[in-house]
């Protein structure tokens, strides 16, 4: 049985580049470094693990256009995250869009070319709500 996402691996070339915009973003350095391979993070309500790992390690080469899944991290203002991933460098992906009511998505290249999406999800802040209301972390 599926329990849930544990660790969202990116890709980058530049591993300190890496490193330096993801910090900025997540404001906290990665708790777990193996020096030109691989950094994590926890992140989020739940401390959601991400991960960046060395390009060369990756599965399949990287070309110039993004690949993958796209990851949405549950963000209280779509727009306001949006323009911070593209005030930190990022580029347009798709703009924020409303998907029905309480769902909005937007996401945005990281400048390793992966697609990071930000998402208001209506069904995330209810089992968020949930949780926290019966004393869960």
């Amino acid at each position: 049985m599926l329990r849930g996402f544990t660790t969202v691996t990116f890709f980058a070339e530049d591993l300190d580049a890496a490193r330096a915009w993801y910090t900025t973003v997540f404001r906290a350095e990665p708790y777990f470094v193996r020096e030109g391979a691989y950094l994590e993070w926890r992140a989020g309500d739940y401390q959601h693990e991400f991960g960046v790992l060395n390009a060369r390690f990756a599965p399949h080469p990287h070309g110039s256009q993004p690949a993958g899944a796209i990851i949405y991290w549950a963000v209280d203002d779509v727009e306001g995250a949006y323009r911070r991933l593209l005030d930190l460098g990022a580029t347009e992906h798709g703009k924020p869009t409303e998907r029905g009511p309480g769902y909005v998505t937007a996401s945005v290249l990281d400048p390793f070319g992966n697609i990071l999406g930000v998402m208001a999800n209506q069904h995330y802040q209810d089992v968020y709500d949930r949780t926290r209301a019966v004393g869960r972390p």
